[in-house]
């Protein structure tokens, strides 16, 4: 009788974990199912420029857009690998109008200097998509914080110095990735002033706040730029790509790898699925209205009041513009 027992309450609990298990691969699976950009625009004579576009969602964003046709300027910071990705896109897609830039956004130096060949290179713009993101402690070159310094001010400034060939090329379209993290962002103007950066501290917490504080300023300069652009041919859109298994955590502790590694593996979608919002802001018909408007799985979404707050958003802009030396 007690073996029975014993028995008995072996198989339940075996029972329970494989329906568990069972439950978890349904809801994963449903996660990851996530909606693609169905857009069939072809892009022949167009140009676009792709930052961070080496790896992960820019490099999957450069290979659709050169598949469509289009010129793509890879802007990446190290070249052997923004040299890789072109063979690689090239042979996918065989479009040999496929090029690297050298980009630097931790140097303002560096986006004023890829501005600058840009203009004289090239002719057009029409797609500007600032996809290049990381989470890494320390100070850009310029002294401001490493993660408030590339995910925000080097596309900020990368996008006011390209703004006049945007307009001339129009209909045109600035693409910022942004993520859902921008819900735990705040903007600190204090901290700002007083340690140029978003927040203090270097832990890996520290690091992912500072990250969420960086993605709410993606969200608030598209909304600012949205309003700067009106009346003009260029629209502008922040977007959430989802969870995706990229390599924008390459920097952070071994500690918080081995945790999210799991994480990672069951919840996180590939990179192709995560780009696919980027290719919808980018390509689809239609959406002008919604210029300054945040988007994921391929449609606009309600956003917090900290994230639509114009006061802030223009008092953002304006700070930015004073780090980056233009007032």
């Amino acid at each position: 009788m007690y073996s029975q027992k014993k028995y008995c309450t072996k198989m339940f609990t075996l029972l329970l974990v494989s329906a568990g298990l069972i439950a978890l691969y349904v809801l994963r699976n449903w996660y990851l199912k996530r909606p693609r950009c169905k857009s069939n625009a072809k892009l022949h004579g167009k140009t676009v420029i792709v930052t961070g576009s080496n790896t992960g969602i820019g490099k999957t964003t450069a290979i659709d857009l050169s598949r469509r046709g289009a010129r793509v300027i890879m802007a990446c910071r190290d070249k052997q690998r923004a040299e890789a990705a072109i063979s690689d896109i090239k042979k996918e897609t065989g479009n040999n109008e496929v090029v690297s830039m050298e980009l630097d956004l931790g140097s303002l130096q560096s986006v004023r200097s890829f501005a600058e060949t840009f203009l004289k290179s090239e002719f057009r713009l029409d797609i500007l998509v600032n996809n290049a993101g990381l989470m890494k402690g320390g100070k850009t070159k310029n002294g401001v914080g490493m993660i408030f310094g590339v995910n925000h001010l080097g596309h900020f400034l990368l996008t006011v110095l390209l703004l006049d060939r945007l307009k001339e090329c129009g209909p045109s379209r600035v693409v910022t990735v942004a993520s859902k993290a921008h819900e735990y962002g705040k903007i600190d103007f204090n901290c700002l002033s007083t340690h140029k950066d978003l927040a203090v501290g270097e832990s890996d917490w520290a690091l992912f706040k500072k990250y969420s504080h960086s993605k709410l300023c993606n969200m608030l300069f598209t909304r600012e730029l949205a309003k700067r652009l009106e009346g003009t041919n260029v629209t502008c859109y922040s977007l959430c790509p989802g969870a995706v298994k990229t390599e924008i955590g390459r920097y952070s502790s071994f500690l918080w790898c081995m945790m999210s590694a799991p994480i990672l593996s069951l919840f996180c979608m590939d990179a192709e699925s995560g780009a696919q919002t980027t290719l919808y802001c980018a390509l689809q018909e239609g959406i002008e209205p919604l210029s300054g408007c945040y988007f994921s799985c391929c449609a606009v979404q309600k956003v917090n009041a900290d994230a639509k707050d114009d006061a802030v958003a223009k008092k953002l802009w304006e700070v930015s513009e004073t780090l980056c030396g233009m007032s």
